[in-house]
């Protein structure tokens, strides 16, 4: 009995290792018309999974091309945090957490073709899903409800701070010249965007 519980007090708890699991947030800037993720290599340590399969996902599930440049993933076309961070819960719930224990503590393997991913910690398999690929499709334009980190490249007549991406510009009342912003747009009118300031990031 003492060697059973001195085993059982070597185990970790279920609750602890899911509370310890957490995927970093996605740091997101833009240059020129690619979005660049900067702790890219960071979120794939995190998830324990070969970068080159997350970034697969990514530019499969997003419809657009990317590359690895060191830690960072850099895809073409312009994509917010809220939008890299939704696809990249999604690739853990597919090829990360288990289905049955809820834990992160497994790996991809192939069995007689079929990918599969085995739990280490409650013994669970289960086959990842086949998902076909997508039509490319352009992502640098902005969307309503999305929030975007913009420079503000000069003030309005009614002294609204402008911001421009690609063809828009975008209207950011509370802001001034050289100020580097977090904006949520709201409303879009032809190439006229009007956001709600969320965040001040500083000067550029």
């Amino acid at each position: 009995m003492e060697g059973l519980d001195r085993a059982l007090k070597r185990m970790p708890a279920t609750r602890n290792a899911k509370e310890r699991f957490v995927i970093p947030s996605p740091k997101v800037f833009y240059e020129g018309k690619t979005t660049v993720l900067d702790n890219f290599a960071g979120i794939a340590d995190i998830l324990d999974r070969d970068p080159d399969h997350l970034m697969k996902f990514l530019l499969q599930e997003m419809g657009t091309a990317g590359k690895i440049e060191g830690h960072r993933g850099v895809f073409q076309g312009r994509f917010s945090e809220e939008a890299i961070a939704r696809q990249i819960e999604s690739y853990f719930d597919e090829y990360v957490v288990c289905s049955e224990c809820k834990l992160p503590d497994t790996h991809l393997i192939k069995s007689d073709r079929v990918l599969m991913l085995k739990c280490d910690a409650c013994g669970a398999h289960r086959p990842v899903k086949k998902r076909k690929a997508k039509a490319a499709v352009q992502k640098d334009l902005i969307e309503e409800g999305e929030t975007y980190e913009l420079r503000i490249e000069s003030v309005g007549n009614r002294g609204d701070g402008i911001a421009k991406v690609d063809k828009f510009l975008i209207f950011i009342p509370g802001t001034v010249k050289g100020e580097v912003v977090r904006a949520k747009v709201k409303k879009i009118n032809g190439t006229l965007a009007f956001a709600e300031l969320v965040e001040r990031k500083g000067k550029a």
